[in-house]
């Protein structure tokens, strides 16, 4: 079960096909991809994304490994990246394949939701010549309590 932090752009296309092709047993699979955008009424230059190598990985291993448990899922896929990114450029992908479509909409959204508010990266908005660190959303902590 895949987890990858990278700097370097992925192949939407490329990684679904890749993954759906190796998730045998599979009826459903799922894809989520998180691009970054402008701020609202705010053009974004960049969005700055660190993390610390080893930790990172192992904290969000440990999410598939819990969302494996959840769900009977046959293969899972978390691709999320780091550096400087620009709007439209994808930040991050979770793929999950299951022998039903539930639970593999259950696991993507339950690793989309660890992601967003537990995963152990810091972002920084930087628009023109000001930059301002992402804080946590309470709606991003209001939808982990559904798990």
């Amino acid at each position: 079960m895949p987890v990858r932090v990278q700097a370097d752009p992925f192949d939407l296309g490329a990684e679904t096909a890749a993954f759906a092709g190796a998730a045998g047993g599979a009826g459903a699979v799922v894809t989520f991809t998180g691009l970054v955008r402008d701020l609202p009424g705010t053009p974004l230059s960049v969005m700055e994304i660190e993390h610390y190598p080893g930790m990172t990985e192992r904290a969000i291993t440990a999410m598939v490994a819990e969302a494996t448990a959840r769900w009977s899922l046959t293969a899972v896929l978390v691709i999320h990246r780091h550096g400087r990114l620009t709007p439209g450029e994808a930040i991050m992908m979770v793929a999950t394949a299951a022998a039903h479509r539930a639970e593999a909409f259950a696991a993507a959204e339950f690793l989309m939701d660890y992601l967003k508010s537990r995963a152990p990266f810091w972002k920084k908005e930087v628009t023109g010549q000001a930059g301002a660190w992402v804080a946590a959303k309470d709606s991003d902590e209001s939808a982990l309590k559904r798990w």
